[in-house]
């Protein structure tokens, strides 16, 4: 399994590259796969297809959490969830935090005389275990040109040193009405329409007028994201560390419509993964598979920074191979996203099969305040629709204990095989793999094997 191969051959991928070099991770809230580069056709992304032909696009990249807070804390600790304590949202009543104990890139970096910041969404505490050197608005992360000032004024007050920065945008993350579209920005940032009828609708969700009108709102706010990534883009360029600084762009969980976010299938944790190292071939596409635990171990690499015993192992060796060898697992890991929402799931996926192990199977699975107001969601209660999209809505509130998915022949996961005899040895094989894997990371919930 890679999880356990990463901590033997860390030191076989070769040395790291010499720091100091400059990262920045740009975080998009809640953005699936909904790009131009990734296949949609409709998608108006130019400046994030442009960032992937230049560098390398996985096309197997999974966070290893559909849900905000606990998937931030991943990318910064390199550690799942259930391992760094961030089992919730950080904000209001949810008020969950990382273990105090625990260590994060700012923490390394600094340490290693690095300027770290973050610029708009941040949303994982405490500051002991997440010790930016700054911490900046930008905005709110839905004004793509304060997001870009912001990270201009930071670079430019380096006086010399390196710096790590974690943009977080706030788009396409749904506002309290909407996606923010109607808020005010500069003439500068294009408004760009989408016609409903044109767009796809998810598998996950039913071709309703409701669905496609919350989907255009939701396009038209990934665009405005794409558009600050290009004005990012621009600043390295303008100051002049472009030529030194890694470029990683990833999505925090999936779309936040029902059957995505918060759930572990791959509408919520399949994802964008674009990076760019200076000097690179370019246009490589990989098909590595990749989690967010690997986040951690390649800014480390690349700045030069000794990794700590991590789960995960930096990509940077592999960047320009398409189909490199033992990259072929991941691993997901889920307690809550709101305080209300106690929903553990545990998940294994490689590329042929995924299997979910769902702890506390009884309880009806909960909504997120967010998906549960949405015009999708409430279409559906209005109507009484018995399915979303091609997914009984029975079978997505009450799941069984067990899931096993052959992903070949049915990639949308709708047929279990968990309880079929033929399916018997997979569902072995699948689930000693998590076993290890939840052994190894020192799940909490491993107690509930013991007890049931």
């Amino acid at each position: 399994m890679r999880f356990i191969l990463c901590l033997i051959t860390a030191l076989a991928a070769g040395p790291a590259i010499a720091g100091p070099k400059n990262a920045i991770l740009i975080v998009a809230d809640d953005l699936g796969l909904q790009l131009g580069c990734y296949g949609d056709a409709v998608a108006k992304t130019p400046h994030l297809d442009a960032l992937a032909a230049s560098g390398t696009r996985f096309t197997n990249a999974f966070a290893s959490v559909a849900s905000c807070s606990p998937s931030r804390s991943t990318m910064l600790t390199g550690l799942p969830t259930h391992a760094n304590g961030m089992y919730g949202l950080a904000h209001a009543t949810h008020n969950f935090h990382s273990y105090a104990t625990g260590k994060s890139l700012p923490t390394y970096l600094n340490a290693a005389g690095y300027k770290t910041g973050v610029v708009a969404k941040f949303h994982v505490q405490p500051k002991e275990v997440y010790p930016f050197s700054e911490v900046i608005p930008g905005g709110g992360g839905r004004n793509p040109v304060a997001v870009a000032e912001a990270c201009r004024k930071f670079i430019e007050g380096l006086d010399g040193k390196p710096f790590f920065l974690h943009v977080g945008f706030t788009d396409p993350h749904r506002a309290v009405q909407g996606f923010g579209n109607e808020g005010k920005y500069p003439a500068t940032v294009p408004a760009v329409k989408y016609d409903p009828a044109k767009l796809p609708v998810p598998y996950h969700l039913p071709d309703r007028p409701d669905v496609r009108g919350d989907l255009a709102e939701y396009y038209q706010s990934l665009s405005r994201m794409d558009h600050g990534v290009g004005l990012l883009m621009k600043v390295l360029q303008d100051t002049k560390v472009a030529d030194d600084t890694l470029v990683i762009f990833i999505s925090d969980n999936g779309i936040p419509f029902p059957g995505a976010k918060t759930t572990l299938y791959d509408a919520g944790v399949h994802l964008p993964m674009i990076v760019k190292r200076p000097g690179q071939k370019a246009g490589v596409v990989s098909e590595a598979m990749v989690s967010w635990t690997d986040l951690c171990p390649t800014i480390l690499d690349w700045c030069g920074v000794p990794k700590p015993r991590l789960p995960g192992n930096s990509v940077l060796p592999v960047l320009e191979d398409p189909k490199p060898a033992g990259w072929d697992t991941v691993y997901g890991s889920h307690q809550f996203h709101e305080v209300t929402m106690y929903y553990p799931m545990r998940m294994v996926r490689t590329k042929t099969h995924k299997y979910i192990l769902n702890l506390a199977h009884p309880l009806e699975t909960p909504h997120a305040s967010d998906l549960w107001g949405s015009p999708s969601w409430q279409g559906i209660l209005k109507r009484g629709d018995t399915m979303m999209g091609q997914r009984p809505v029975k079978a997505f509130l009450q799941r069984p204990r067990e899931e096993l998915y052959d992903l070949a022949a049915d990639p949308n996961e709708l047929k279990n095989l968990a309880e079929l005899p033929a399916a018997a040895a997979m569902k072995t094989e699948m689930s000693k793999k998590l076993a290890m894997w939840r052994l190894v990371t020192g799940d909490p919930w491993l107690i509930k094997d013991k007890h049931e």
